[in-house]
Order: C-alpha cells, then structure tokens, then sequence
C-alpha cells in the first residue's frame, strides 16, 4: 500500500507542478520490493505518459554492509542509492583501527625504530612513493624510493625488493608511472586547493578500476604488493646494522 501510496501522490503532485524524488525501502526483500518499485513506475511512466516517473530514485537502507550488496547485486536489484549508516560509523569487521605516529626523520638526519617484530619496524627518512601500472593497464605494484632518487621511467626496468625479505625481489618494466606522494599539510596550513567530495568519489571508483579483479574479491583477496627501490632497501639494512646493539656472549 506505501507504494500505490507514493504513486497516487507523486501523480497529484505532478498536477501541480511538483516531480517528485523517489522512495526508500528499509524493510522486507530489499531486492523483491525494488524490482517491483522499478516495474510500477515503468508502467505509470507509460500509462500517464510521463516519461520521468521510471526513472525516480529507489534507496534501500537497514543495516546494510558489503555482504548484503553483494547478495542484491546476484539477485539483480534495482536500487540506485544505498543509505549505509550502522556499518558505516562503526565498521564491523574492524571496529578499532590500531595507527601509531613514527619518526622517519629529524633535522634532515633519518631516524629507524627497531623492534623484533619486523613488522614494527620504519623506514627511515623521506621518502616518494610511485604506483607502476602493467601492460593491461592495471596497476602491477607501488614502490617507495628514498626522495633523492629518479623517478621510475616509461619502459626503463625498475628492481622492486621486499623491505625486508631478501630472495623476494622482482624487476618491473612499467607502462605507466604515476606519483602518489603529494603535500597537502605544510608549516601550519593547507598547502594546494583541497578536492571536492565528488572530485574524490571519481578518484577512488577510478583508482579502484585500475586494480585487477582478484585484488577486489571479496574471499581470499590476492595482496596488493607495496615494494622498495634497491637503493631505499640498502640504506634501511645499513642504518639497522648501525644501530643494532650488539650483543656480547661470556
């Protein structure tokens, strides 16, 4: 009856001179319920002649999350906007994100926080990070370089290493090099205009179109694979060695 509802006034409003917007659904079959909306409107559409009612917005909301998209998207909904609340403002699968601030350099002078556990330990100084995209046009891996290095180049072979792990290494020739590392927080204030929200909406979705497929799946993603340059991956092995305590036996 909400439906017949809307669509009773939504036509008496368009009498008047008003379009309505669309409707929301937030209970039941989400994907039932929004295919038969859709079907509704196409009919009025057709039988009052108004060629704008097949296209009114459906919003589905309740408590929806990546799973609940991706069983609508199977079941062929015809929802145009998710309001996505719950999941959004607390996030469920990781409710806390654990970020810790680290020193990478002082007075131009690199500093490396050590730790048995390799996966605390930094990358010392400044550093320009460079995205390498493959023949196809998706994106192959993104290294970071010590900030005095040359860039990677179109068609010139780049070794990539693992940080840490020193048989994981492999050469990359890029078809595609685009810098990541931009400032936009310099002595106090904002250093360059700051996007809008639907500058960075287009950045993200094109971003994400750029990553292979098994990068995005949902169960087991393949790992996006994050590199350092050979010369970066020396000067972090070096300056560790430097500043590891040496042990004494007895």
């Amino acid at each position: 009856s909400g439906l017949l509802n809307f669509c009773a006034v939504a036509l008496g409003l368009n009498d008047q001179g008003y379009r309505a917007i669309g409707i929301r659904i937030d209970s039941g079959d989400l994907a039932y319920l929004s295919c038969l909306a859709r079907e509704t409107f196409e009919r009025i559409a057709e039988r009052f002649k108004l060629p704008w009612f097949s296209k009114l917005t459906i919003v589905a909301s309740n408590d929806i999350n990546e799973d609940t998209i991706l069983s609508l998207n199977e079941q062929g909904h015809k929802i145009d906007c998710f309001g996505i609340g719950t999941h959004l403002v607390t996030c469920q699968r990781q409710p806390a994100l654990g970020c810790v601030y680290k020193m990478v350099e002082i007075n131009n002078q690199p500093r490396i926080k050590l730790s048995q556990d390799v996966g605390k330990v930094t990358m010392p100084g400044s550093k320009n990070v460079f995205r390498l995209y493959g023949a196809d046009g998706h994106a192959l891996i993104d290294l970071l370089q010590r900030v005095d290095e040359n860039p990677p180049e179109v068609g010139q072979k780049v070794l990539c290493r693992h940080p840490f792990q020193e048989s994981k290494r492999a050469y990359v020739i890029p078809t595609q090099v685009e810098p990541l590392y931009r400032v936009y927080w310099a002595e106090g204030r904002v250093a360059q205009v700051l996007p809008s929200l639907e500058e960075v909406r287009e950045r993200v979705q094109a971003s994400l179109r750029t990553l292979r497929q098994d990068h995005k799946r949902t169960l087991n993603p393949t790992p996006y694979k994050v590199a350092v340059s050979d010369n970066l991956y020396n000067f972090i092995h070096e300056l560790w060695l430097q500043n590891a305590p040496i042990g004494e036996l007895s």
